[in-house]
């Protein structure tokens, strides 16, 4: 599929360059991820689930930012695909602990790698150098408070 240029006006406008370069990642990482038979949201859980142990599904929610409703059918789903096992907190038997099951922690693996892998493709426009750089600039954007960089009032 071509792509044309983005319309002069709009060429240096950031919010539309992000949200094409957004579309355009996510077409990649879903056709990545297809043959693995997971989507970008539930590769997001799996790797929470690995990095965190013994997380519940609210504190899972609360470290993606995904909201409680949307969490519990997300861990439906993985669970109906026998990637993640629900169990009883014993310190607090109101909370459910998600875990990986052996398959999890495997599709994790894989599909990792074909995440990787379609991020390097994604990226292979750029020098290394100025990928990095990108990925730095984005975490530095993330991770600003909102409002940073505005002008007081008050000055």
């Amino acid at each position: 599929m071509t792509r044309d240029a983005p319309p002069e006006v709009l060429s240096s406008r950031l919010g539309y360059l992000l949200k094409h370069v957004y579309l355009r990642l996510t077409e990649e990482s879903a056709r990545a991820l297809a043959p693995h038979g997971i989507d970008g949201r539930e590769l997001a859980i799996l790797a929470v689930l690995n990095a965190h142990d013994g997380l519940s599904q609210l504190e899972a929610a609360g470290k993606l930012g995904i909201d409680r409703t949307t969490m519990v059918a997300l861990v439906d789903a993985l669970e109906g695909k026998e990637l993640v096992e629900r169990r009883r907190s014993p310190q607090d038997r109101r909370k459910n602990i998600v875990q990986l099951t052996p398959a999890g922690a495997e599709r994790l693996r894989d599909a990792e790698f074909a995440r990787q892998e379609m991020e390097r493709r994604f990226l292979a426009p750029l020098s290394s150098p100025d990928a990095t750089l990108l990925i730095r600039a984005l975490q530095s954007l993330v991770g600003a408070p909102t409002g940073a960089g505005q002008a007081s009032d008050s000055a």
